[in-house]
């Protein structure tokens, strides 16, 4: 099997100057080049004021650059999962400054970061402090940033653990991938995956499948994908040699595992996991319900109605208790039966209903607000129910409804990810609820039963 290497020894001299670790159009960074680019910002790191810098990056070399160089400067990189302006300014109070590859019109301490694409020789580096870790935020319940604690130990064990599964049929890969590295998934995956095992890596993100074929032939490539892409595969294109793909995030529907199958010769590896957790789970389906195989070291116990996690992934040795609910089988393979929270996935992105609830809240003439998933001809969506003011009200009409609805959604468009912004909208006198005052949310589901 494939020894994985840690983050810290990333740099080191285990591997030569001219080991290629990225690639973008025509251009390869070597690992000389992103050892310079690394000792170039940790040294201008170390002058700054100010322990925790977000990390905003489109292009996954600077992330690592970024990374890295933070780390080696005994900076605490906070990956924030997004670079929207509007959202780094309410959640400045979470990071002292900002790293990224742009500007972003960013009001406050920021570096640019950037390749000189040249070796600069041996380098000294600062060692990376042994419990230094990442943060990671992510919607909560309540729909503020979750901040998840990774320590840097724990996502080597995650490389690790992933490299037991799939090094052996990843060697002599390049990867590419359709998911950002501003999520664990990617990070995991995208970055520590390819990096541990010395494997070249796309620099910039897979958007679409005209992308993905135009890949040079002449390589062999592990795709990171997720069930939104899968879902939107052009099967008329000839794809790339693909040795392993790769889908996690959401539930991957065995139609487009089958299509997959056949238009790259490659079945869709599919992994389990949170952003809390790390990976939990994999299966590689020959049927619709496959079950999910716990990856080695994890543990499930039952609690009341849920499922509490223990990993060597989870630094609380008190585990954590799931979203999901699931099923077990006797020989410890288990299927998901839903979530139980009111934080929901789609198209593999996390949505808080509570935040979307409370961005609502803020909108000139809405005084109440419920959201929900709603499903419709096969697609999920978030539906609201709107309780506005009187003023609001007295001026509502068809048109003006309509008008409005534009209005709010536009306004929306700087706090929420696209797939958050509300696609069905209800406005109505009262939001129903029962005799101990709660919202029933079967209840409020048939408002959105006919088709409008």
């Amino acid at each position: 099997m494939m020894t994985t290497l840690p983050l810290a020894q990333w740099l080191s001299a285990q591997r030569p100057d001219d080991a290629p670790v990225a690639w973008l159009g025509d251009h390869t960074w070597t690992l000389g080049q992103m050892r310079h680019d690394v000792a170039t910002l940790t040294r201008h790191l170390r002058t700054q004021p100010g322990e925790r810098w977000a990390l905003c990056f489109e292009d996954s070399y600077l992330f690592i650059v970024a990374l890295l160089g933070a780390l080696h400067a005994g900076k605490t990189p906070v990956i924030p999962g997004h670079s929207r302006l509007s959202l780094l300014d309410e959640q400045r109070e979470l990071f002292n400054g900002v790293l990224s590859d742009r500007t972003l019109g960013w009001n406050g301490p920021m570096v640019v970061v950037a390749s000189a694409k040249r070796s600069s020789g041996a380098i000294d580096l600062p060692t990376i402090d042994p419990e230094s870790y990442v943060e990671i935020f992510t919607s909560g319940s309540t729909g503020t940033p979750r901040r998840v604690i990774k320590p840097i130990a724990s996502l080597d064990r995650e490389a690790a653990l992933l490299a037991e599964r799939f090094a052996e049929r990843l060697a002599g890969c390049r990867i590419v991938a359709s998911v950002v590295p501003q999520h664990l998934y990617g990070l995991t995956f995208r970055i520590f995956l390819p990096m541990s095992l010395g494997l070249p890596l796309h620099a910039a993100m897979t958007y679409y499948a005209e992308q993905l074929v135009a890949l040079p032939a002449t390589h062999r490539y592990g795709f990171i994908s997720s069930p939104a892409f899968l879902k939107r595969l052009d099967h008329t294109l000839t794809p790339p040699p693909i040795a392993l793909i790769v889908s996690a995030g959401g539930m991957l529907p065995w139609g487009d595992v089958v299509q997959t199958q056949a238009w790259a010769n490659v079945t869709p590896d599919e992994i389990y996991g949170s952003t809390e957790t790390g990976i939990l789970a994999w299966r590689y389906r020959s049927g619709d319900d496959t079950p999910w195989l716990p990856f080695t070291g994890m543990r499930f116990e039952q609690e009341n109605d849920a499922w509490r996690a223990f990993s060597p992934l989870i630094p609380d040795p008190a585990g954590l208790l799931l979203d999901d609910n699931l099923a077990f089988e006797d020989n410890g393979l288990f299927r998901l039966h839903g979530r139980r929270g009111r934080v929901v996935k789609i198209e593999e992105k996390r949505i808080s209903l509570c935040e979307v609830e409370q961005r609502l809240l803020a909108l000139d003439g809405i005084v109440e607000a419920a959201a929900l998933p709603i499903t419709r001809n096969g697609r999920q969506g978030i539906g609201v129910l709107v309780v506005v003011d009187d003023a609001t009200r007295a001026r509502l009409s068809a048109a003006a409804g309509k008008q409005l609805e534009l209005a709010w959604r536009k306004a929306l468009i700087p706090w929420l990810e696209p797939v958050a912004i509300p696609r069905y909208w209800r406005v109505i006198d009262t939001i129903p609820v029962n005799s101990m005052n709660k919202r029933v949310y079967a209840q409020l589901q048939e408002f959105f039963h006919d088709p409008a």
